[in-house]
């Protein structure tokens, strides 16, 4: 089949990236479908970093699917691999589970609570949800079934036949050099970068055991403890026979490669292992592999060893959290795809991931940053609609809202997230006080019911509950301010006069929005419809000063909610009587 060529009007980060892997994979496989791949390791929570090994090549198997080739995306389950260490901050976990250290991720017990039979099946679920909803479409390769039911045996026996050939690749790199000419900063960029990607499996993993016997590029788990704390002491390549030793439990045995599966190849021998068994075309990779010695650049020269190639494909750049430094899984409370998607919808999510090129880190905002990237997300939206947006921007917004299986879930009735949110944190959970504002927003076109403004309302809602501090929610004063209402000078009096005789007759949200910002240019004996440019700089000094006003006689504060949003939740009737008359 022809490479479709998209006009360069059209053409962004992801489109090249398809004209490639459609161009490679043409060349490697003609006639085959494409295989592009991603990594994920369940041993803890699978964070928002992680995502990105998802969404790269996602968006690209989506681009080439558009075009009408047959695409697989492979996300395969590293859940053989070792239980590292106890991730900190997880519910159900205590420091008893350090015992299982060494043993496979789908030996270890789940979190006390779970539902899930093993530690890697309670990880992965979270994750299949999150990707179902984002309308990742994937093929799941758990490398547990695959080693155990003996799968890559053949592979085995191979690597272990070429061990020599391996063991010379490996040792161009066991003596790493040290960074020089790297300033601080650069250094703890670096560090914050590959503990971003920790959970893809590469970065801490050995590759392989010298010993007296030599280099041996496999190692079994025990027998009797179930770890991978094992040397290998001897290996026969006509017979397959091997024997290891555990140095955990002292355990020993003898066992024939050619019918054992309880073991797997270290990680720098098993990834482009599985490149060539899976013919993999595109495959990103974490910063931590851009260095000399990493598993991208040395799976490079081993896959060759099984008749392979290397996939092509890009590094990707670290995912950061509004208000967080750096995510690690092992540090605790680290954003997950699940954690996102409670306060964002899935369109949102996905075009964080399309806009950037995968070499451009970019953060996720869980704190007041999220209102302002809404505002920019309604804004493309309808910049799209009418017409008047960037191409680039187009492709990107296209690829958020739609996979090549259709349109995702959307809300119908799209209002502001900071506006429903500013609802949610006044109404406290009262849907019927919820509808009622959100309907007088606009009086022309009423709300009928809290579903037309869903899943966004209940994003902004379960945002307002989760993420905002207690001391910045809004609490509607029970009582006036007496003492306040007194202490006002004559021009405070006259301005509150104003605003109470322009209620009636400017209650929508953009009604109030004109009278809020209007009364003081009225006071100052301009029009209310005056532009910032008819206007001298005195009059935003004033309008500050009213607004605060507003907010202590209200809310008991000298911030909150947009004005008029907070003005239409208090209701006309408790607005008078707060504001004194």
């Amino acid at each position: 089949m022809p490479i479709v060529a998209l006009s360069t009007e059209t053409t962004d980060w992801v489109s090249r990236f398809a004209d490639e892997v459609i161009e490679e994979s043409e060349r490697r496989a003609p006639g085959k479908p494409v295989v592009v791949a991603s990594g994920l390791s369940p041993s803890g929570p699978i964070h928002l970093g992680n995502l990105r090994e998802v969404m790269t090549p996602h968006l690209v198997a989506d681009e080439i699917r558009r075009r009408g080739y047959e695409v697989r995306h492979l996300i395969s389950w590293d859940d053989y691999d070792r239980y590292r260490k106890v991730p900190a901050g997880v519910a159900g976990v205590d420091a008893s589970w350090s015992e299982h250290i060494g043993k496979p991720l789908t030996s270890v017990p789940a979190p006390a609570g779970s539902s899930y039979p093993n530690w890697a099946e309670h990880f992965k679920a979270a994750m299949i949800e999150s990707l179902g909803e984002l309308g990742v479409e994937f093929d799941g390769i758990s490398q547990t079934a695959q080693y155990t039911s003996g799968v890559y045996r053949e592979q085995i026996l191979h690597a272990m036949r070429h061990r020599g050939e391996i063991d010379a690749v490996l040792a161009q790199y066991r003596t790493k050099p040290k960074a020089q000419g790297k300033k601080p900063q650069q250094k703890a960029v670096d560090e914050a970068e590959i503990e971003a990607v920790e959970g893809s499996g590469a970065a801490s993993e050995d590759d392989g055991s010298s010993g007296a016997a030599g280099y041996f590029p496999y190692k079994p788990y025990c027998g009797n403890c179930e770890k991978d704390l094992t040397t290998v002491t001897s290996y026969d390549d006509n017979t397959t026979e091997l024997t290891y030793a555990c140095t955990a439990c002292g355990f020993s045995e003898t066992v024939r490669l050619n019918e054992f599966n309880r073991g797997k190849l270290v990680w720098k021998v098993d990834w482009p292992m599985r490149w060539a068994y899976e013919g993999v075309i595109f495959e990103p990779s974490g910063v931590d592999h851009s260095s000399p010695g990493s598993s991208f650049q040395v799976g490079g020269q081993i896959v060759g060893i099984f008749g392979g190639k290397q996939p092509i494909g890009p590094m990707y750049a670290f995912v950061g959290i509004s208000g967080m430094a750096k995510m690690s899984s092992s540090r605790g409370g680290v954003p997950t795809p699940a954690d996102a998607l409670k306060i964002m919808e899935p369109q949102l999510l996905r075009w964080l991931y399309a806009r950037r090129r995968p070499n451009q880190s970019f953060k996720i905002a869980f704190d007041q940053e999220i209102q302002r990237l809404y505002d920019e997300w309604d804004k493309l939206d309808a910049k799209v609609a009418d017409g008047s947006a960037l191409p680039a921007d187009v492709a990107a917004h296209s690829r958020a809202v739609r996979t090549a299986a259709g349109e995702l879930p959307r809300t119908p009735r799209p209002m502001p997230y900071r506006t429903l949110a500013s609802v949610a944190d006044i109404t406290a959970g009262h849907e019927d006080q919820a509808l009622r504002i959100l309907s007088e927003l606009d009086p022309d076109k009423p709300l009928g019911s809290l579903d037309e403004v869903r899943p966004r309302y209940g994003r902004a809602e379960a945002w307002i509950n989760t993420h905002v501090p207690a001391d910045q929610r809004t609490i509607v004063r029970e009582e006036p301010d007496v003492e306040l209402l007194k202490s006002l000078d004559e021009a405070s009096q006259r301005s509150i006069r104003l605003l109470l005789d322009g209620l009636a007759d400017h209650w929508s949200l953009d009604g109030l929005t004109h009278l809020v910002y209007g009364v003081p240019k009225v006071q100052a004996g301009f029009p209310a419809d005056a532009t910032p440019k008819e206007l001298p700089p005195e009059i935003k000094t004033a309008q500050r000063s009213f607004f605060a006003l507003l907010y202590h006689l209200l809310v008991g504060r000298d911030t909150g909610p947009r004005l008029p949003t907070l003005l239409l939740a208090v209701g006309q009737e408790r607005v008078r009587a707060l504001l004194g008359e």
